[in-house]
């Protein structure tokens, strides 16, 4: 017998631009939501759930002097999460209502140092509230092929986390070259735990691997960095090419082992073309290998891939509109995401060609 899914919500949002208050120019706002999960059938493998959240929020501008610009934001918010075991046993841990107040708050600064080249850091200190599949899950999920058990005494996630990156923009070059550091006093994972599982719940050396929500102390690190070069710009179209890359480190503290599904060292670059109407991009990502992972998963090889697209634009009446084709992964590599919790299942999509047409109005 399937299962159905249904997933119901609503979201309210406002915010107001309020007076200056000396040199500071900020908004303040508030939020509600409201999301009603069920899954009906065998393979149901979190209760029905009702989530409601409501926050209020800040942020402020001030100008301090002709360089420096500074930010503040603010967020607090209060949510709960009803569960409904409708007599399941299997989710006999979702027996009553979990409520959680959190807060988050951040600082920022940009800094002008010369017409060309400015620097830019932040400041956060991060709270998030755990979701109903966090605090709830028991069963097999059929999508991923594993077997996932949440936790229903989990506390609120939190980190401290801060960056800086040094921005540049000539004209001909525009980009940013920055680091990152964030220290989780409670991160919440999806941790394999190393056992089998059948879809019951009990150990099985064939079964399915289980995977918990855990919250562990935990450290990212990392550095990114882009460049737009603009190359020309003449009878024949603009011509740029962008670079990006990004790698991060993150690490479980308290047993020491790499955190599972992190990406690995990343390279991307595209030649772009525009004239007139028309446009086109040529691209080429590489991703490295990952040997940075848990002791009880493998690697992933490194990969690298083409893409192509090129595409028109035209209006009609007050509607813009974009018939384009899109190739990608145009060499047919095997590419298995690091990020990805399928990837020891199914390798990401090989060849493909896309031909569609897009309109906004």
């Amino acid at each position: 017998m399937g299962t159905t899914f249904k997933n119901k919500g609503y979201e309210a949002r406002v915010q107001a631009r309020h007076q200056p208050i000396g040199p500071i120019e900020g908004v303040v706002g508030a939020q509600v939501n409201r999301s009603e999960f069920q899954a009906l059938g065998e393979e149901a493998f979190v209760p029905q759930t009702d989530t409601d959240s409501v926050a209020l929020f800040l942020l402020e501008d001030w100008q301090a002097t002709e360089r420096l610009k500074l930010s503040l934001g603010g967020r607090l918010e209060h949510t709960q999460v009803d569960p409904d075991a409708a007599g399941n046993q299997r989710f006999a841990a979702a027996d009553s209502a979990s409520s959680f107040t959190v807060g988050s708050a951040s600082a920022g600064a940009v800094y002008t140092l010369t017409p060309v080249w400015s620097l830019a850091a932040t400041l956060a200190y991060t709270e998030r509230a755990p979701t109903f599949y966090e605090l709830y899950a028991n069963g097999a999920h059929v999508a991923t092929g594993t077997y996932e058990v949440g936790d229903a005494g989990l506390s609120k996630e939190k980190a401290l986390s801060s960056d800086l990156a040094l921005r540049f923009d000539n004209g001909t070059h525009k980009g940013s070259l920055g680091v990152f550091y964030s220290h989780f006093s409670n991160y919440i994972g999806l941790l394999g735990s190393g056992r089998r599982l059948n879809d019951e719940g009990e150990a099985d050396a064939d079964g399915i691997p289980e995977y918990t929500y855990s919250g562990v102390r935990a450290r990212f690190s990392g550095i990114e960095a882009q460049d737009r070069w603009t190359l020309a710009e003449n009878a024949y179209g603009k011509w740029a090419v962008e670079l990006s890359g990004d790698y991060t480190r993150a690490k479980n503290l308290d047993t020491g082992e790499d955190l599972p599904r992190i990406a690995p060292l990343r390279v991307n670059s595209g030649l772009l073309w525009e004239k007139d109407r028309w446009q086109a991009r040529v691209d080429v990502e590489h991703a490295s290998a990952q040997h940075r992972v848990p002791d009880n998963e493998d690697s992933t090889d490194g990969y690298t891939t083409l893409g192509a697209s090129a595409g028109y634009r035209f209006d009609i009446g007050q509607s813009q509109w974009l018939a384009f084709v899109k190739g990608e992964n145009l060499t047919d590599q095997t590419v298995r995401y690091a990020s990805s919790i399928l990837r020891d299942i199914a390798p990401a999509q090989g060849r493909s060609v896309q031909v569609g047409l897009r309109t906004t109005f």
